[in-house]
């Protein structure tokens, strides 16, 4: 994990880099002053990113070290199982088309399409979730 939380630090330092440079440029720039809404969103966004990279650290001290982050790991390493997953299940497709309506709905700001959605959208979880349980009587 100690990759993936070099990344998000990164993006930490970039984010509020940006927001430094942001709010000099829109202050000198502008006869308003600084502009506060891009200023605070791109501190937000370091502040989410540098929360992220904190925790992937926090893990990373926990758990033995993955084949990404040791420098002398070999491709053969990272070999193995990583999961089932199901080769085809038709759920992901009504899980993107159901995000894809909700995202269509919240464009137009049409709330009895949102509903229908979020109906659709709790179905298709629902489908994935339980798509291999068959129940306490067949194993």
């Amino acid at each position: 994990m100690k990759v993936e939380a070099r990344l998000f630090d990164i993006v930490t330092v970039f984010a509020f880099l940006v927001a430094i440079v942001y709010a000099v440029m829109t202050g000198y720039m502008t006869a308003d002053g600084v502009e506060p809404i891009g200023t605070v969103a791109l501190i937000l966004t370091g502040a989410l990113a540098l929360l992220v990279g904190s925790y992937f650290r926090f893990v990373a001290r926990r758990i033995e070290p993955r084949p990404e982050d040791r420098e002398d790991a070999e491709i053969s390493d990272g070999a193995g199982e990583l999961g089932f997953f199901s080769p085809g299940s038709y759920w992901p497709v009504g899980l993107a088309a159901s995000a894809a309506l909700g995202g269509v709905a919240l464009a137009f700001f049409q709330i009895w399409l949102l509903v229908f959605a979020i109906i659709a959208l709790l179905i298709a979880v629902g489908g994935l979730v339980f798509e291999y349980h068959t129940g306490p009587s067949h194993h």
